[in-house]
């Protein structure tokens, strides 16, 4: 993945994967706009049974609080980058370490859309729970 800011999106991208491998809750949640939505992944699933996405701050705020913070720590492997008009789509890996030290394995597509002041306006993730990998905790 291009490591230099050449793209709105992608730089958007960037520092969104960083906050989250860091931990950064208050960082992230200031990377999007205001009506902002969070659909990870997109549709019904384990974190939005209705398939409706996280919309706003409160609903991103609760979807970091209950899918993301709970965890020991998220890792990011993007291998291709692509950007066009105002979004980026990633395609990569996440490896999530749940709070028992499982490894949570996931390849997917990553989108990301920003409004004209280069907020994230949209989030989405391509990902199939049924392909979820998981390695058991280190030692």
């Amino acid at each position: 993945m291009p490591t230099d800011d050449d793209h709105p999106a992608r730089a958007a991208s960037q520092r969104s994967m960083a906050a989250v491998e860091a931990g950064d809750r208050d960082g992230w949640l200031a990377l999007f706009a205001p009506d902002a939505v969070v659909e990870d992944p997109i549709g019904p699933s384990m974190f939005d049974p209705e398939g409706g996405g996280h919309h706003g701050p409160e609903g991103i705020a609760e979807f970091y609080d209950t899918v993301i913070g709970p965890n020991r720590g998220v890792a990011f492997s993007i291998d291709a980058s692509y950007a066009c008009g105002d979004e980026v789509a990633n395609v990569g890996t996440i490896t999530t370490t749940l709070p028992d030290g499982t490894r949570a394995i996931v390849d997917g597509v990553y989108t990301y859309r920003v409004d004209p002041e280069g907020r994230i306006a949209a989030l989405r993730a391509f990902w199939e729970a049924d392909a979820i990998r998981f390695e058991p905790p280190a030692g």
